[in-house]
């Protein structure tokens, strides 16, 4: 894996686990201090969906999908391309890093002003 890409839910003191990650819990505005790797573990598919009109640098067509994480009992989603639009509602999925889900060279900000990397979820056989 390249880049300094992270994949980490956010937990505060009272148990609340949030992705992407805030200053405060969106619960209880408490510190979010505690993350949890998610890299190495699995999600279900909640709902999914195909976009053909996509922005500059985003491949055509665009599968994205909302996943659940079952974190030591707890739910986290997140939201995030896949890697094929073989999925239904309720398949097992797990973070595949990809060294770029954009095209840099087809935006209109700065290259390095941006990361380009990050995860995508592909189906577990």
């Amino acid at each position: 894996m390249s880049g300094n890409s992270k994949f980490e839910a956010h937990r505060c003191p009272n148990g609340h686990l949030s992705y992407p990650g805030h200053p405060r819990c969106p619960e209880c505005a408490e510190p979010q201090d505690e993350t949890v790797d998610l890299t190495d573990r699995t999600a279900e598919v909640v709902t999914w969906t195909t976009s053909t009109a996509t922005p500059p640098g985003v491949r055509q067509p665009n599968h994205i999908a909302i996943v659940e994480f079952d974190v030591d009992g707890d739910s986290v989603r997140a939201i995030g391309q896949l890697t094929t639009d073989g999925v239904e509602i309720g398949d097992e999925v797990r973070p595949i890093y990809a060294d770029e889900l954009r095209d840099p060279d087809a935006g209109i900000r700065e290259k390095a002003s941006q990361e380009w990397d990050g995860y995508r979820f592909e189906p577990v056989e």
